[in-house]
Order: structure tokens, then sequence, then C-alpha cells
């Protein structure tokens, strides 16, 4: 039986690798068991029992507002599109005229972007009721 081939530059890698998988199963694993161990079996009944003189809890619907989901769609549209324009400054000198035109008119569409975002009120604040 031949052996091993460790000339290879990515040798090492490889051997990091499935040691690093490894320790993340194994992680994982024991994490997954001692949470099991120690976790309170009927902690629901405690939770919706009245504390004190406090009002009786109420369950509550796990209902996640739309206006998350917009928040972050427009901050991951505008954080992306801010992300184009290092190259462009990086390149500036070699792109001239064209580039700084071109650059312009991206950043006039993103006013516009966030004129129309604003305008729908989609940067506002609203509480759910």
């Amino acid at each position: 039986m031949e052996h091993m081939n460790v000339t290879n530059p990515y040798f090492g890698v490889f051997v990091l690798f499935l040691l690093t998988f490894g320790a993340f199963y194994a992680t994982t694993l024991i994490a997954r068991l001692a949470s099991r161990g120690m976790a309170a079996k009927s902690s629901e009944k405690l939770k919706l029992t009245v504390y004190e003189c406090g009002p009786e809890v109420t369950k509550q619907p796990n209902r996640i507002s739309p206006q998350f989901y917009l928040f972050a769609l427009l901050f991951l549209l505008f954080d992306v599109e801010i992300v184009f324009m290092f190259p462009w400054a990086i390149d500036f000198k070699l792109l001239g005229w064209f580039g700084f035109v071109e650059m312009m008119l991206f950043i006039l569409l993103l006013a516009i972007g966030f004129v129309y975002a604003w305008k729908k009120g989609a940067l506002e604040w609203h509480s759910i009721k």
C-alpha cells in the first residue's frame, strides 16, 4: 500500500478543514445533549401563571410586522449600491469624464429611489395596533 502524498501544498488546509468540521460536529452534539439534559420539561405552565399582582399572561401571536422586512430590504438595497461606489472611487482617474458622468447618473437614480421610498412612507416607523 502506498503512503499518502503530503507534498501537496494544500494538504495542511485539507487537514485543518477536517479538524474544523470534526470540532464543529462534536461541539454541536455536546451542546445538544447538554441542553436536553439541563432543560426544564414543564416550564410552559409556570410561564402562564400569574406572578404576584401582575396581569394574567395571555399568549400573543408570533407576527412580525412587514415593516421590518421593508426596512431591511431598503437597507440592503442602499448598502449594496454604496459598495459599488468603492471600485469607482479607486479607478476614478482611469475612468475620466465618462466614469464621472456614469457615477452621477447612478447617484441620481439612488436619490430618486430614496425620495420615492421616503414619499411612500417606507422610512416611517408604524406601530402595530
